[in-house]
């Protein structure tokens, strides 16, 4: 039995260059880059590919329907490149017969691996080719795959039983049978070869087209099961971030696509890219990263703040807060993001928010980040904002009288000496006071986690909210404010 194969490999065919393949890779880009092309071009060349004893591309545009062609059979069987030449096209009017000629070779493949008892099979009673067509089973809501004498299979109700017409299925369904199959199909295929030494590449091309983002996901765990003890590098091209996030949990890479590129270098789907995906949407195509656009924060308190921000705003302020960790690490999740994006959409935008510190507050944009500092020297400081203290029903200078009596009732206290320093300036814009933020809330009587009071009152902005010096909009900074249409 082969054991988990993890690789990391490059390979060259035909002028282009793949470098630092996984087990498992993505081509993220948009429509029109050449993801395809790359796809066909290394099927087109895999003969030049010494290291590989097999190839099999499968195409974006998979027509036709689940039924079984005498023809479309004997091509299959008669011409071992047949098949292979006619999926080459972007669409293939008769992708599902062939999937149905698959489906007797996969089925073919099954009995004999039991025959040989590969694997030590046999002595489980239970295991068939009805377990091999359980895990396409598996994918399906509504349908079910019976074996039967004449046609290789009937596709039944689950909910009734009752046999359907193959023209009835939802392009969904079709589209998971076909693919599935390929996929199983291959992998017993490459499973028979039991070399090590030689590797195979299974391409595929958009698997996410009329898949529903779940399916995708169903479909992407097939993928792994199909092929994890096997010696198969798997390249997806897709524009699908479901199909990412799939793989999130996997020894998977990804290269984010540009136009008229000759080096592809694929990277891990590390934990900056685990933390940003869900953010994107289900899918580029629903908009819902557009709609609700991603802003990166340094800290666990950045993110609780804004996340209350976009709750108690009922629906005005549209943001998917993402916690970065540090500020060096938010260089990095912007990095991130501003790929994803150059390689999904097309006028999609994303936000940075950052602590001042000692910066400067002026900052420039990213690629398609907007990037700010806030107006004091970290979030804490909102806190003490006018917008803030009217909230906690005091003010500004009602809280320096607070401060000051504290500090003759509470010398002993461990945050003493950090309370006496801001006392001595009251500069409550430029000094750090995250110490003193728990102090603050209690001399103002409130209840409230720090983080939903400066939520909240983030989420009060309007209009007629004042930017004057001292105010929340001044504090969090006129660029952030602005870009976030906090005051409109």
């Amino acid at each position: 039995m082969l054991l988990h194969i993890e690789y990391k490999m490059d390979i060259s065919v035909g002028g282009k260059t793949l470098k630092d393949l996984a087990s498992i890779n993505v081509i993220l880009g948009k429509n029109g880059c050449g993801k395809s092309r790359i796809l066909r071009h290394i099927d087109e060349h895999h003969t030049s590919l010494a290291e590989f004893s097999q190839v099999k591309y499968i195409s974006p545009e998979r027509g036709g329907v689940l039924k079984s062609e005498a023809a479309i059979i004997d091509a299959v069987q008669n011409n071992i490149n047949w098949a292979s030449t006619a999926r080459r096209k972007n669409r293939v009017e008769q992708f599902r017969q062939i999937s149905m000629a698959e489906f007797q070779q996969l089925e073919l493949l099954v009995l004999r691996s039991i025959e040989r008892n590969d694997n030590d099979i046999r002595p489980n009673l239970a295991f068939g080719f009805d377990t091999t067509l359980a895990l396409i089973n598996d994918l399906l809501d509504n349908i079910k795959l019976v074996r039967n004498d004449v046609s290789r299979f009937d596709i039944k109700s689950k909910n009734n039983n009752d046999i359907l017409d193959s023209n009835t299925l939802s392009s969904g369904e079709s589209e998971l049978v076909t693919i599935a199959i390929g996929i199983l199909s291959y992998a017993y295929q490459v499973g028979r070869e039991n070399n090590i030494n030689k590797k195979s590449l299974l391409l595929l091309d958009e698997p996410d087209v009329h898949l529903h983002p779940d399916l995708q996901d169903r479909l992407i765990k097939l993928l792994v099961a199909a092929t994890k003890d096997k010696p198969i590098i798997t390249i997806i091209a897709t524009h699908s971030t479901a199909i990412l996030g799939a793989l999130s949990q996997q020894n998977a890479h990804v290269h984010f696509m540009k136009k008229n590129q000759s080096e592809f270098v694929f990277i891990p789907i590390d934990q900056q890219l685990k933390d940003i995906l869900p953010i994107f949407g289900a899918h580029p195509l629903s908009n819902i990263f557009s709609q609700n656009p991603i802003l990166l924060v340094e800290g666990e308190d950045d993110e609780r703040i804004w996340q209350q921000a976009v709750r108690s705003s009922q629906g005005r302020i549209k943001l998917w807060p993402c916690e970065a960790g540090t500020k060096d690490k938010l260089n990095e999740y912007e990095d991130k993001v501003s790929a994803l994006i150059d390689s999904v959409y097309d006028d999609a935008k994303a936000y940075s928010l950052r602590d001042r510190d000692n910066n400067p507050y002026d900052i420039s944009n990213k690629n398609y980040i907007i990037r700010s500092r806030l107006n004091c020297y970290a979030a804490e400081n909102l806190i003490l904002s006018d917008d803030v203290l009217t909230s906690l029903g005091t003010n500004w200078e009602q809280m320096k009288e607070f401060v000051g009596d504290w500090l003759t009732k509470n010398s002993s206290h461990d945050k003493y000496n950090a309370m006496k320093s801001f006392a001595e300036s009251f500069d409550r814009r430029n000094i750090s006071v995250k110490d003193l933020r728990l102090i603050f809330i209690d001399l103002a009587k409130s209840n409230k986690p720090w983080e939903v009071v400066v939520g909240q009152a983030i989420s009060k902005l309007s209009a007629s909210s004042s930017r004057a010096e001292g105010s929340l909009a001044d504090f969090l900074g006129e660029k952030i404010v602005n870009a976030l249409n906090l005051c409109s």
